[in-house]
């Protein structure tokens, strides 16, 4: 992402997940398989989002950019941290899809795909 585009969109996020019940945990969480963007619980689950920010002249959805191959590096870098930080809250993993406005930093759009994909298909 340019122009920080990319940083804008994980803050927005985060303030939207921390609006909805959300308590954040770790955002930018690395491992040697990839990064997680924000980790947060609500009591009932520990989330592992995935935030995609585009501009809104982007032909494709936010979403779409989070690959199969992309899926799996981020479900392994989970799988490290639940190994480092056990719980008995169930994983789930979402994509948060921003859309930023023209090319200033308002935000124009979110929306939130929760249980995106699921990591015991890798295993």
């Amino acid at each position: 992402m340019n122009n920080g585009l990319g940083p804008l969109g994980e803050t927005y996020a985060a303030e939207y997940l921390r609006k909805q019940g959300f308590q954040i945990l770790e955002r930018n969480y690395r491992s040697r398989f990839g990064e997680i963007d924000i980790i947060a619980e609500n009591g009932q689950y520990i989330v592992f989002a995935e935030v995609k920010t585009r501009r809104a002249s982007s032909l494709a959805e936010p979403e779409e950019a989070v690959t199969p191959g992309k899926q799996k590096k981020i479900a392994k870098t989970a799988l490290l941290y639940l190994q480092k930080h056990p719980t008995r809250l169930q994983p789930r993993f979402d994509v948060i899809g921003i859309v930023a406005a023209g090319t200033g930093s308002a935000v124009q759009s979110l929306r939130h795909v929760k249980d995106a994909f699921s990591y015991p298909s890798y295993y």
